[in-house]
């Protein structure tokens, strides 16, 4: 499986939520077999708010947008998202709904790790899976502090 066109884009995201550099080529190497490719098209939900999912999703193409419906009519968008980004993060660390829906803006490829890969991951090589844990909870940490400085609901 052919994951030079994901590295890349992880590698070069400039974001303050960016993986960057953070996996070493063993734990790409480790993730390969783990992963699964998927293609959205334009509108196409990737996460929808409030379903259980316990999937993290690589965007190695594409640009999708994250917002919250909220109890009022209406929406209330919390991200656009850009080649190289990761989105729900959250799901790797409970079995909780997704606080936001997750929207395909353009054409996208994204690749999924489910929780259960990870624990697979865990199991066979614990020092790459928690590398990847750290990377996700560094990039979880990101979000939620840039969220709560803008007063955006969570929920």
């Amino acid at each position: 499986m052919d994951l030079s066109a994901l590295k890349e884009a992880v590698a070069t995201l400039n974001a303050d939520d960016a993986f960057g550099q953070r996996l070493s080529e063993d734990t790409w190497q480790a993730l390969a077999p783990l992963l699964t490719r998927h293609e959205l098209r334009v509108g196409h939900l990737l996460l929808k708010q409030d379903e259980v999912d316990a999937t993290l999703y690589f965007l190695e193409r594409g640009s999708l947008q994250v917002f919250v419906t909220c109890s009022t009519p209406g929406t209330h968008r919390v991200a656009i998202l850009r080649a190289g980004s990761v989105v729900g993060e959250a799901g790797l660390f409970g079995r909780t709904p997704r606080m936001a829906n997750v929207e395909a803006m353009s054409n996208c490829v994204v690749w999924g790790l489910r929780a259960a890969q990870l624990e697979s991951l865990a199991a066979q090589a614990p020092a790459l899976a928690l590398e990847l844990v750290r990377a996700a909870a560094g990039v979880l940490a990101v979000r939620t502090r840039a969220n709560l400085e803008r007063a955006v609901p969570l929920s």
